[in-house]
Parts: C-alpha cells; sequence; structure tokens
C-alpha cells in the first residue's frame, strides 16, 4: 500500500482542542487526522520524534475522550490478552496485524523524513503502539486509532465493533 504523506498542519482550534482532551499540551502532535461527526479531533498523528530527539512511538493517537474512555473499558475486562490470542488464534487477523505493522513501519520512516533521534532510528521499526514483537497487542487503544485514521485494518476495526455507541450522542469535547 502507497502512503501519502498529508502536510503537517494543524490549526489553532485543534491543537486547543486536543490540548484540553488531553489535560496536557500534545508532545508530538503533527496533525488532525481523524475528527469525530461532530467535528472535534478524534485521533492525531503523531511525529516519531519530539524536539528533543526522544522517540514517540504511537503515530495515531486516539484523543477523544468517549473512545479512550470506551478503550480503556475493553483493556481493563481482559482486551489486549483476548486480542492478542484472536490475533494469533484467527489467521485473517494475525494477517491484518502484521499488514498493520509493516504499514506502521514504512510511515514511521516517512514522518522521520531520514531522522533517527536519541535512539539511532531503532523505534522506526515498533509495530502500532510501540510493539516490539511480532503477533502481539500492547495497546487497544493504538489499534482503534490506526484503524480510525487507516481504513481497512481489520484487527483494528474489530475492535472498535466492541464500542457501543462508537460516537457519543454529543461531542464530549466542549
Amino acid at each position: 500500500m502507497h502512503i501519502v504523506m498529508l502536510p503537517p498542519v494543524i490549526t489553532d482550534a485543534d491543537r486547543a482542542v486536543v490540548e484540553r482532551q488531553l489535560g496536557r499540551e500534545p508532545r508530538t502532535l503533527r496533525r488532525v487526522a481523524v475528527h469525530c461527526p461532530f467535528g472535534a479531533p478524534a485521533v492525531t498523528e503523531q511525529s516519531p520524534y519530539g524536539s528533543d530527539g526522544e522517540p514517540f512511538p504511537t503515530t495515531y493517537y486516539l484523543t477523544c475522550r468517549h473512545l479512550v474512555a470506551a478503550v480503556s473499558r475493553l483493556e481493563a475486562a481482559g482486551g489486549v490478552e483476548r486480542w492478542s490470542d484472536a490475533a494469533r488464534a484467527d489467521s485473517a487477523l494475525a494477517a491484518s496485524l502484521a499488514a498493520g505493522d509493516e504499514e506502521q513501519r514504512r510511515l514511521r520512516s516517512e514522518l522521520a523524513g531520514g531522522g533517527t533521534g536519541t535512539d539511532g532510528g531503532a523505534s522506526l521499526a515498533y509495530g502500532i503502539g510501540g510493539s516490539r514483537r511480532s503477533g502481539s497487542l500492547k495497546c487497544l487503544h493504538a489499534h482503534a486509532a490506526f484503524a480510525l485514521a487507516r481504513p481497512g485494518y481489520e484487527l483494528g476495526e474489530r475492535i472498535l465493533d466492541e464500542v457501543e455507541p462508537r460516537w457519543p450522542e454529543r461531542c464530549c469535547s466542549q
């Protein structure tokens, strides 16, 4: 799959909403990759390295408070282990995870633009959510964000299918 890079553009309004959503200033924010149905940022795209050269291994970061809380509940109920087991047992999910991790590596390398940060580029080889082990999940939030930002990522879409409702009745970022 060819990756089309969008310019790192972020409006002051979106930056303010993301800061409010996170409760802190975002460290490596490049742009908003996905807006919710109400127009607020839901997923951000992060640079692979901060201004200090420290790695930031999560390319797509879930910021929508509703989705963050819903995915946190999935994780608290054993979701990381359950979805890791599912990816090992189901060949279609295993293939989806492998393809997603490979796309993540290509994307991070392209976003780094030749930069290697304080880790000498080691983190550019990490999978979704900074996973270092092939075939395992580390953070469901990262897989959900990746699925929203890169439609067609079946494993992440299946994780998101457990979030009901997908979006709240009104904007949760106001």
